[in-house]
């Protein structure tokens, strides 16, 4: 599929949502973002339903009215996060067989969050979010197969409670001519094929819009692992989405890309700004229509604070359109570093967003 018809607008497949987790993408407004190409965002349903919670957001005419932006949202459920501070600590919460108790304070301190399905379907609806993803329970590479298998029944279990209360509440609802949300659900099972292909089945039985790639992408040594990614993307409908969930590398999203995944999120291009460390494509690519995303060195990394740019007139690229390279040169994106002044992460972060968007336009020109 070539696009995405939400209610918030169109959006042309693959795209890359950068992440807004608490309702924004640091340092960056709907301006900024847009210049530099983005279709949609991805928020995190957990962490807003603790600040400013989903009566405020409701209230204020829901996430694109009270952050100004105009374009489709796509909420994470918070699964992934409260699992991980979970097995980081069990203090934390535990699971339960209707959902996640979870203490952001630990035992000791702060009230405890029931995150069920039917709350977490009720929060995206208050939210607005044009893509609702169902709660999951997300595994680790190193988990055995009999947490996966556990992860895989009870992710179905919630998704089917999800799709019930997605359901419900719709009934409830006006309808208006934009459209209802969608709702995706999250295939989990490990590198165990049997595992995903029993979640998946289960999953398009109980019917979705779209469906994503469910646990790590990586493997233990930080490698993409392609055989499970790849049969995971085959067991997905054709006519349906694709999402390949915090999968942001980009040699990683064009590896996905030929696998059929036409969505991708992620906190690399924001994150590695801040930390001075921005994408480039390679220097002999004259125009975007040059780049060549199969070579191995398609793009390098551009430390910006590096004394050796502090006499450089030349942009961070010379094919990139984005405000830093329009305006700016090497040179002064090292000073603005080295004096600590935050526009240095604005500049970055709307660079590295930009390429991404760049590696968008040049992969929806591949056939897959």
């Amino acid at each position: 599929m070539n696009e995405l018809t939400l209610p918030h607008g169109t959006v042309r497949l693959p795209a890359f949502f950068p992440d807004g987790t608490r309702g924004v993408v640091k340092g960056l407004d709907a301006a900024d973002l847009k210049s530099c190409g983005v279709e949609g965002l991805v928020m995190n349903a957990y962490h807003l339903m603790s600040n400013p919670g989903p009566g405020e957001i409701k209230a204020m005419g829901g996430l694109n009215s009270f952050i100004g932006w105009d374009r489709p949202i796509l909420t994470d459920s918070g699964g992934f996060q409260a699992f991980s501070l979970i097995r980081e600590n069990a203090a934390f919460g535990e699971i339960r067989g209707d959902g996640l108790v979870f203490r952001p304070e630990g035992k000791t301190g702060g009230k405890k969050v029931n995150l069920t399905p039917e709350k977490s379907v009720r929060s995206q609806f208050a939210y607005g979010s044009d893509i609702m993803m169902c709660l999951d329970w997300c595994t680790h590479p190193g988990d055995p197969y009999e947490v996966n298998k556990k992860s895989a029944e009870m992710t179905v279990r919630w998704a089917k409670k999800c799709r019930e209360e997605y359901d419900r509440v719709l009934a409830s609802s006006l309808k208006t001519a934009a459209g209802p949300p969608r709702i995706f659900g999250i295939i989990q099972g490990g590198g165990d094929k049997a595992l995903r292909r029993e979640c998946a089945e289960a999953l398009i039985g109980i019917g979705f819009d779209g469906f994503g790639f469910g646990g790590w992408p990586l493997d233990g040594d930080g490698g993409l692992m392609t055989d499970i990614l790849a049969y995971t993307a085959e067991l997905m409908p054709g006519d349906k989405p694709k999402y390949a969930m915090g999968l942001g590398r980009p040699e990683g999203v064009v590896a996905c890309h030929k696998m059929g995944y036409n969505l991708f999120d992620c906190v690399i291009p924001t994150r590695e700004a801040r930390h001075n460390r921005l994408y480039v494509f390679n220097e002999r690519y004259a125009s975007i229509n040059d780049i060549d995303v199969n070579a191995k060195d398609f793009y390098s990394h551009y430390y910006a604070a590096d004394d050796r740019h502090r006499r450089d007139k030349r942009p961070v690229s010379a094919i990139c359109d984005c405000l830093l390279c329009r305006g700016h040169s090497r040179a002064y994106l090292r000073h603005l570093y080295a004096i600590g002044d935050s526009l240095a992460h604005r500049l970055a972060t709307m660079h590295n967003l930009r390429f991404y968007t760049m590696l968008m336009d040049v992969l929806r020109e591949i056939p897959v």
